[in-house]
């Protein structure tokens, strides 16, 4: 079941299938930093206030923002 990253609980490991459509301005961003189709992600943790996430990806942590988080489509993994 295709979701969006936001939409992950700690502990959740997916894998990105692609990108929200008209998210254009944070797409080459997260492809920058990794997150590209078919890479594997585990959502880490996420702030008491649900702002910002963790996730571990390629060997490092990365702190996205809900709205950057939103974006990224993810099939859950397991």
């Amino acid at each position: 079941m295709q979701v969006n990253l936001g939409q992950l609980s700690v502990g959740d490991k997916a894998i990105v299938s692609g990108f929200a459509a008209g998210e254009k301005k944070y797409r080459a961003k997260l492809l920058a930093m990794g997150l590209t189709k078919g890479i594997e992600l585990e959502l880490t943790r996420v702030a008491p206030l649900g702002d910002p996430l963790e996730i571990s990806v390629r060997g490092f942590s990365l702190s996205l923002r809900k709205a950057e988080a939103a974006a990224v489509l993810v099939e859950r993994n397991g």
